[in-house]
């Protein structure tokens, strides 16, 4: 038992420690994107360098990438992988995915009204967004969603395929963020306080899902089915 509780304050304790950093990390990023300070200050010539590079194949490939990572459709895979876990019995693993993802929406909603920033000028962007800038809903969704899916196919796996993991979700985020510039819907501080927010909110959300799987045995048993934190499998 004296073992387990360690277990348990030892990834609390971790979590938290990932939480403030990144929290305080998002803070710096969005008060540079609102301010024009420090990361900010490379907003412009970003963008420029991102008009220069334009090209047709390029465009249909940033439109689709971006389209697939958007937040409608991340919201939409959570929701499909969140209801087979349940129906596979793995309720916790289900909660955590829906919960990550319906809270990033919410976070970077508030945020975006709270900065009410402004995009890109109109003439540089190559679809159409209405909303606030700060910060990009499509970095924000993607970091959290892909983020959770990787923390549920974590557990038991070799190392060879978490690193793939980690690869292919980093290639995958990154993507999708650099297609918000490229379209010119997004300043680059906009796309960097989006991965900081949502790495935060993932952060938080993998640390109390963490939490509630390493509970002592006795508080446990009373939780129907926990998981072990890998597809397909459970404790």
């Amino acid at each position: 038992m004296d073992d387990e509780s360690s277990g348990v304050r030892a990834v609390v304790a971790a979590g938290l420690a990932a939480t403030v950093v990144l929290a305080a990390a998002a803070g710096f990023l969005l008060y540079a994107g609102a301010t024009g300070t420090g990361p900010g200050t490379a907003d412009v010539p970003v963008l420029t360098e991102f008009l220069e590079v334009r090209s047709v194949d390029a465009t249909t490939l940033a439109v689709t990438v971006t389209t697939i990572g958007s937040t409608a459709a991340m919201a939409v895979l959570s929701v499909l992988v969140g209801g087979w876990l349940w129906v596979r019995g793995r309720r916790l693993d289900a909660v955590f995915l829906v919960v990550a993802m319906a809270g990033a929406s919410v976070v970077f909603r508030l945020l975006k009204l709270a900065f009410d920033r402004p995009r890109p000028p109109a003439v540089d962007r190559l679809v159409n967004e209405t909303n606030e800038s700060l910060p990009s809903g499509h970095a924000t969704m993607s970091i959290v969603v892909i983020g959770a899916l990787v923390a549920l196919a974590w557990g038991r796996r070799r190392i060879a395929t978490r690193v793939g993991l980690l690869v292919a979700a980093t290639l995958w985020v990154g993507t999708v963020g650099a297609t918000r510039l490229y379209l010119g819907v997004h300043w680059f501080s906009d796309v960097l306080a989006g991965w900081l927010v949502g790495a935060a909110w993932l952060a938080v959300c993998v640390t109390v899902w963490a939490w509630w799987r390493r509970r002592p045995a006795a508080a446990r048993s009373a939780t129907p089915r926990a998981t072990n934190g890998t597809f397909g499998q459970q404790v």
